[in-house]
Formats: C-alpha cells, sequence, structure tokens
C-alpha cells in the first residue's frame, strides 16, 4: 500500500519555515488540509481511512522573535484525549479510495478540553505530527479504530512535512503571509490588507 501526500510543494514550503496551525475554542481547519493519493488497496476489499494528531516530542514552545526560530520553553502539557478523524466516505472499496484524491479538508483542530464536536484536541505551543490509518475491514462487522493496538490488518503513514506548530495567533510573519497568498479562504484579508 501507498499513500502520497498531495500539495507536496506547498507543504514543503510551510516546513520549511515551521508550520503553525491555528487552534480555536469553536475549532479551526487546517491550511494546508491534508490530501494524499493512495495506492496498492485490494479493489474489492472494504477500507476505513482515519487521520490522528500525535505529539511530536515531549516538550512546549516558544517562539523567539529576535531569531524568528521556535525554541523548547519547557516539557509538554499532559496529552489531550486521543481523537481520530474518521474520513466520511468510510467504509469504502479499495478501487474507490484509489480512484480519487482524498482529502482530510473537514479535519477541525481545537483548544476546548470539553469539545463535543469530535475536534482533535490540541494544547497551543506544542509540535504534532499528522497520521493516516488505511484499516482494512475484516467483514461485515465494524473494524476496530484503537489505532493504539497493533493490527495486522491497520497500516500507518506519516509525512515529515506535515509536523506544525499549534498557535492561537500566527507567531511567524513569513507563515501569515504564506497562508494568506495560497489560501484561497483567505481572501478577506487579502483584500483588506490585514494581517
Amino acid at each position: 500500500i501507498r499513500v502520497e501526500l498531495q500539495m507536496h510543494d506547498l507543504w514543503r514550503r510551510f516546513y520549511e519555515l515551521g508550520t503553525e496551525m491555528i487552534i480555536t475554542k469553536a475549532g479551526r481547519r487546517m491550511f494546508p488540509a491534508i490530501r494524499v493519493k493512495v495506492s496498492g488497496l485490494d479493489l474489492h476489499a472494504h477500507y476505513i481511512l482515519v487521520m490522528d494528531v500525535i505529539p511530536l516530542d515531549g516538550k512546549r514552545y516558544r517562539y523567539a522573535y529576535h531569531s524568528s526560530k521556535w525554541v523548547v520553553a519547557g516539557n509538554a502539557d499532559a496529552p489531550m484525549p486521543g481523537r481520530v478523524y474518521i474520513h466520511p466516505d468510510s467504509p469504502a472499496l479499495g478501487e474507490e479510495w484509489m480512484r480519487q484524491i482524498v482529502s482530510f479538508d473537514k479535519v477541525k483542530l481545537t483548544n476546548n478540553e470539553l469539545d463535543q464536536q469530535g475536534h482533535i484536541i490540541l494544547h497551543s505551543m506544542h509540535k504534532y505530527q499528522p497520521r493516516i490509518h488505511i484499516i482494512r475491514k475484516k467483514d461485515t462487522s465494524e473494524a476496530s479504530i484503537d489505532i493504539d493496538r497493533p493490527c495486522s490488518e491497520r497500516k500507518t503513514f506519516t509525512f515529515s512535512e506535515t509536523v506544525f506548530t499549534t498557535v492561537t495567533a500566527y507567531q511567524n510573519q513569513q507563515i501569515t503571509r504564506l497562508k494568506i497568498d495560497s489560501n484561497p479562504f483567505a481572501k478577506g484579508f487579502r483584500d483588506s490588507g490585514r494581517l
């Protein structure tokens, strides 16, 4: 099974600057969104596609403006409850997953520990790694979504260039500029000249 990250060049540009993702109480969508092309699935088997986000390390960070760099500010806060986002097309046949780009653009990130909307709960000023899991359904019963348990029916994929730091407001102005320039939904910011 192969999973290729789409918009790789854009992700790489963000990664080189130090990708930041806004988190809010209500939940904020990621930009860029995780989009993947999947190949090598069994055409006639059913699969569930899942995304989760795990801490990259055990550290908390702060942005040092004088050096324009993220620096370690201490130990990470206790992890938030782990949540998974099950792609809404799940379960689907392998041939259906492979026919088109699979987009996780509906995923929302929140810092609200009491969130009831199913958003992924994260701490601000921590680094995270998104993961994609492909789970093969054995039969008509639901496949287990316990992604921490080893399972021969599950494959996990990560892309180093999708690592991001969570913020409640952008810290690096170059990130702000790149988000505005490359995100079609940031039109209001472009037109008003607001940063």
